[in-house]
């Protein structure tokens, strides 16, 4: 090598890195003070990953903790709850904690000043005036700023005009106060001329309670109205806005949003703005050459780009695990930081159109950032640092010392939504991966630190060993630790059961949207056909037909059913007869391998059938895209199992033979609503057919022709003729005749209470000729109860009381009709209950961005109505949306909320299957589990708590067949989520569970005697 050449680029990064270091206070805190003593104790909590986690729920919960007492109990229920795995100190630190009294306050009264003090450390300040004060402290020091609004997506409207308020009085009160100060060239300045001196970050989400991917247009609209006013002030008053980026689900949109108002006339040629590009994402690559060639082709004026790590790994890699999504990030931290430096070079070669600030503690990654500018020959002043408040300090020394600009990254807000951001940023400093915790508080070396992430790869270092970028892995320990209840992490955990869950189709994906769109558009052409009876694979002709029309536009007809005459179900019953010994006797591999050939042609025609549930039920986008997908677990999940089930138990003695097996039942009637118009009659008809039944396919009167659809497919997998028949048709036409045919040996019905037990009793009858007892598997309805405890974190609480009461418009057996609200929280909730269900769009369920569609049916529409008009004689009406001119477009019913609503009254009792929410006052956790239990019914029910010895309480005491605990209570996936209640609600077992093809078959035992004139044949185990 020429020893006058110079030096490689990783050589020269790690020069950089050098001087950085050498630049750098690795001492700490001095000894014993206070920093020193909060820097120890913070390290005894954060090395030992039980306590961590612990801690962490405990400070995420303390803002609502209203007084001494239960902010005490919360502590030591959080150290309690994992004694067993905590250290010993701690352990014996759980038993000293007191139960009450002057110590019991002075206990929560540190806590409380200490999470406080805390929070501080990473947080400005809580007003305009103190992020004044914040932002002055730091220019005298010779650093830049960027405020940041604490708080994450908002969940009313009235909170997205709140916080477009808090933007403009911000960006008005920080104009005024810091354009007046003397100029600090270092900060004020680049190579080009002045910069902004306000730097203002702006979430998107915060904008629009609805904002969702699904929605792009819609979301970029309505997110634009608010986000207008902002960037006219900033460029009006020389601010800088940025903009930043959320979860992997958001980017999209965010960047769709970024794009379209950037390039509106009033701000294309507007240089001082920005955005958030995340380089743990593994498409990020791609999106920079999209912006590149946008701000150069289409805007042509440049952006800037905060180019950052990202700080929701933990959240991505779990939503992936939970829904079967691909996941979006990359899954070793060495990864992170190799893209991070290719990204970096990306940017500084076209410094031009991409300006960039590179947000990073990483001293690596900040030296190879200064080392390719170098080569790159990208003035010092052209591009800065950005570091987070509170975090680094004498790493931000350093590099200001080498003359480069660093800007701090400053969060500002209330105590409230600022700890979850605490917690993010003692989850990010505690990691076993973080650069400070390896560099400082463990003193790795110089030469570790600095070595190419790439490498690491190769050699299998510290770092590529590493599975996690923010303590996963600690988290996910500790949920093991806790049985469970410490996180969401064991949504990473190997599942006992190979069966794997249809992934739900992901709408923040724009081939999705896509496909949706076009399937809509592709079955609006075949609207208006007529379906026939089919039996024996063979149309029948139809005498009459019912008209099934689009609720979301009652002027648009769906199809044309055929009405099923009382012969035609009775030669149904007798070609299932006659198929049914052939059927009985067909082996298990093959009965299961034709429900896996449906499935196949389900996820052939997966939006297809998506869009005419959509259209003929009036289901949102993703209701309709999961009723197929449950559909597809059905039949791969009965097939699996009925394998499972086909092999005979042995009970062998010396001399005889025990089996036992199961044998099929015979005819049985499937009769399915329609609120899950593919999936249930999917669900009880492959069951009854993977068990050796020969089935009758009976839909409801308002889902004909998706019923048709699914007669299609089994056709389309080779069912053969008799071993599936459908039979639409009016119930009350020919649901006697099927229910109390002698022939017919079972009936799978899900529906209403009143229809289930009048359907019991008639097939509780023995008529002459009949030689069995009916069996009958009845799923009934629900008034299930949502219990919202005093310290329930609001945001999910609210959230998830609304989808629960209103997805799709309550027409669930499975919805949350009540809340039952302890006294403490009441008032609170209730309010913001309301407001977030104003900001519901109610809307065609064709439309992306349908929050709430029509009811079903007319008459459906009337007797919601009706109800809610009596409901005002027992309760307070607080909320009706207006649905305007929706009323006359289709069947629509705007959601409806009570309050105070007596645990007795009607509305609180009894089953109303429409948008309908009674809101009910509880003294105490037992008062609301006894009110909770007050029904009829027992299907499913929740609980929003965040004390563990409440949620036990509930666990035990609330006595339902679905309990969600800080979820909705809607949702259940095969499998994961076996589905069925008790008391009235239900007869049978749990759909999609270990025992529910059981209720299809019969047991049998045959005993073979082995014995021949005293000898019998050998076992063949031998002596």
């Amino acid at each position: 090598m020429n020893p006058t050449s110079p030096p490689a680029p990783d050589e020269r990064t790690k020069d950089f890195g050098r001087e950085v270091f050498a630049r750098v206070d690795r001492q700490g805190a001095v000894l014993f003070s206070r920093s020193w003593l909060e820097d120890k104790l913070m390290g005894l909590g954060m090395h030992d990953p039980t306590l961590k986690v612990q801690l962490f729920r405990f400070v995420d919960t303390l803002p609502y903790l209203k007084d001494s007492g239960e902010v005490v109990r919360h502590l030591s229920e959080y150290l309690g709850e994992a004694r067993h795995e905590l250290p010993w100190w701690a352990n014996l630190g759980t038993r000293l904690i007191p139960t009450g009294g002057m110590l019991g306050g002075a206990l929560a009264w540190a806590a409380r000043s200490n999470a406080e003090r805390m929070a501080r450390k990473f947080i400005a300040g809580s007003n305009v005036a103190e992020a004044v004060a914040a932002v002055h402290a730091m220019r005298t020091r010779g650093l830049a700023f960027t405020i940041d609004l604490l708080g994450e997506a908002t969940i009313t409207e009235a909170e997205a005009d709140h916080v477009q308020k808090q933007y403009l009085d911000l960006l008005a009160g920080l104009t005024r106060e810091v354009n007046a100060w003397p100029e600090e060239p270092v900060i004020d300045r680049d190579d080009r001329g002045p910069m902004p001196r306000v730097n203002v970050s702006v979430k998107l989400s915060a904008l629009f309670s609805q904002f969702d991917p699904i929605d792009p247009e819609g979301t970029t609209r309505a997110v634009c109205r608010r986000l207008r006013p902002i960037l006219a002030l900033a460029k009006r008053t020389g601010a800088f806005v940025n903009f930043d980026m959320e979860q992997h689900s958001f980017k999209d949109t965010t960047l769709h949003v970024f794009k379209t108002v950037l390039t509106e006339p009033e701000f294309r040629d507007w240089p001082h703005v920005g955005i958030a590009i995340q380089a743990y994402l593994t498409d990020t690559e791609t999106d920079l050459h999209s912006l590149l060639a946008w701000a150069k082709t289409e805007r042509k004026c440049p952006v800037w780009v905060r180019l950052v790590k990202g700080a929701y790994w933990d959240y991505e890699t779990v939503i992936a695990a939970q829904n079967g999504w691909p996941v979006p990030v990359f899954t070793k931290k060495w990864q992170s930081d190799a893209n991070f430096e290719k990204l970096s070079e990306f940017l500084l070669a076209n410094v031009d159109w991409l300006v960039p600030a590179f947000g990073s503690h990483n001293i690596r990654s900040i030296s190879h950032a200064m080392a390719t500018a170098e080569r790159l020959k990208v003035p010092q002043r052209r591009f800065e640092f950005q570091m987070l408040y509170g975090m680094a300090d004498p790493i931000k020394e350093a590099i200001q010392s080498l003359g480069y600009r660093v800007r701090i990254y400053t969060p500002y807000g209330q105590l409230l939504p600022g700890m979850a951001y605490l917690v993010r940023r003692l989850l990010e400093n505690s990691s076993n991966d973080s650069f400070l915790r390896q560099g400082f508080a463990e003193g790795l070396s110089e030469e570790v630190l600095l070595r190419d992430p790439a490498s690491n790869a190769e050699r299998g270092i510290r770092n590529a060993e590493s599975k996690t970028q923010t303590g996963a892995n600690d988290m996910a320990a500790a949920t093991h630790a806790t049985n469970g209840t410490a996180g969401s992490h064991s949504a990473l955990r190997t599942p006992h059961s190979a069966f794997k869950n249809e992934p739900l189709s992901d709408f923040s994906v724009a081939a999705n949207r896509s496909a949706m769109a076009a399937a809509l558009a592709q079955v609006r052409t075949e609207l208006g056909r007529t379906y026939p009876v089919v039996v024996d694979n063979k149309p029948l002709p139809a005498a009459k037909t019912l008209d099934s029309v689009n609720p979301s536009r009652t002027a648009e007809l769906v199809g044309k059913v055929a009405a099923a005459t009382v012969e035609q179900a009775n030669a149904a019953v007798a070609s299932c007869l006659k198929a049914f010994d052939s059927w009985r006797d067909v082996p298990v591999s093959d009965r299961a391998a034709l429900l896996r050939r449906v499935a196949d042609q389900f996820r052939a025609r997966r939006f297809e059938l998506a869009a005419w549930i959509v259209l003929e039920t009036g289901k949102p986008w993703r209701e309709s895209d999961a009723d197929v997908a449950e559909a597809i677990d059905f039949c791969v999940y009965y097939a699996a199992e009925m394998e499972r089930l086909a092999a005979p138990q042995h009970r062998d003695v010396p001399g005889e033979d025990n089996r036992y097996f199961y044998d099929a039942r015979g005819v049985a009637v499937v009769i399915a609503p329609w609120n899950f118009p593919l999936a249930i009659l999917t669900g009880m008809a492959t069951a009854a057919l993977v068990a050796g039944n020969t089935v009758i396919l009976k839909p409801a009167e308002q889902s004909g022709v998706i019923g048709a659809k699914l007669m299609e497919c089994f056709q389309a997998a080779g069912a053969p003729p008799g071993v599936v028949n459908f039979v639409p048709g009016v119930g009350e036409e020919i649901g006697p005749v099927l229910v109390q045919h002698p022939d017919v040996a079972l009936i799978a019905f899900t529906g209403s209470l009143k229809v289930a037990l009048a359907i019991n009793e008639q097939a509780a009858m023995t008529p002459g000729g009949q030689a069995f007892v009916k069996k009958v598997i009845a799923e009934m309805g629900g008034k299930n109860a949502v219990i919202v405890d005093a310290d329930a974190d609001l945001d999910e609480a609210v959230k998830g009381v609304v989808d629960s009461a209103f997805g799709y418009g309550g027409q669930k057996c499975s919805a949350g009709s009540r809340a039952i609200v302890l006294s403490g929280i009441y008032d609170q909730f209730l309010g913001r209950l309301v407001e977030a269900t104003k900001s519901l769009t109610v809307s065609a369920a064709d439309e992306p961005g349908c929050s709430l569609g029509p009811v079903i049916d007319a008459e459906s529409r009337d007797r919601i109505l009706k109800t809610i008009e009596s409901g005002k004689k027992e309760a307070r009406l607080v909320h009706q949306t207006d649905v305007g001119p929706l009323a006359s477009q289709g069947h629509f019913v705007g959601p409806a909320i009570f309050a105070d609503v007596p645990e007795n009254a009607g509305l609180a009792q009894e089953e109303i299957f429409g948008p309908v929410l009674s809101v009910i006052r509880a003294k105490d956790l037992d008062d609301a589990i006894r009110i909770a239990n007050g029904t009829k019914y027992a299907l499913t029910g929740g609980v929003f708590s965040r004390s563990p010895t409440h949620l036990e309480q509930v666990k035990r005491r609330f006595r339902v067949g679905n309990l969600y605990i800080n979820r909705k209570c809607t949702g259940a996936l095969v499998d994961r989520q076996p589905f069925g209640g008790f008391k009235l609600s239900g007869i049978g077992s749990k759909a999609g569970g270990p025992d529910y093809l059981l209720q299809f078959l019969l047991p049998r035992t045959v005993t073979e005697n082995q014995m021949r004139r005293g000898f019998a044949p050998e076992s063949g185990t031998g002596e």
